[in-house]
């Protein structure tokens, strides 16, 4: 036997609904706050990096936060004694902090990554880069920009 719904039914499962939606983003809203000390210490297992090793070429001043083009290298031999596994790119006022994760191997050759990202305002770019051997180097830079990529 099938039961269709009348429209009052409609109605009432419609409003119930949209309740549920707005009490739903009022407990949880759709970005949290900028967790990104919480993302490093995630990354790096809550070890403190060593600041070094780590380059990061960006844009002193962005003029459209939408396309910022930066890249990260990090000095490695890239054998498979020393070699860098993972790079972790942070923005510290971004609504989602982390950008962007790199992965290498040592026939990567180089530990060097090229991309744009969206940066929301002038922030800090982190960048963390997860050696062989359990060690941890990083670089931070700031990047002023002049129109917002993420709705700013």
């Amino acid at each position: 036997m099938t039961t269709a719904l009348n429209r009052r039914q409609a109605l009432t499962i419609g409003v119930g609904a949209a309740a549920l939606a707005v009490v739903g983003e009022s407990i949880s809203p759709a970005f949290a706050a900028n967790d990104y000390e919480e993302v490093i210490k995630k990354f790096t297992g809550g070890k403190s990096p060593t600041v070094g090793r780590v380059r990061i070429d960006a844009p002193e001043i962005a003029e459209n936060g939408n396309t910022v083009p930066m890249t990260i290298s990090v000095e490695s031999p890239m054998t498979p004694a020393s070699y860098v596994t993972a790079v972790l790119v942070v923005a510290d006022e971004n609504p989602r902090p982390g950008v962007v994760t790199f992965h290498f191997t040592p026939e990567s050759g180089v530990a060097e990554a090229n991309t744009r990202i969206r940066l929301a305002s002038t922030q800090f770019l982190t960048v963390v880069a997860r050696m062989n051997d359990g060690s941890f180097f990083s670089a931070k830079k700031e990047v002023k920009v002049t129109i917002g990529g993420c709705g700013g």
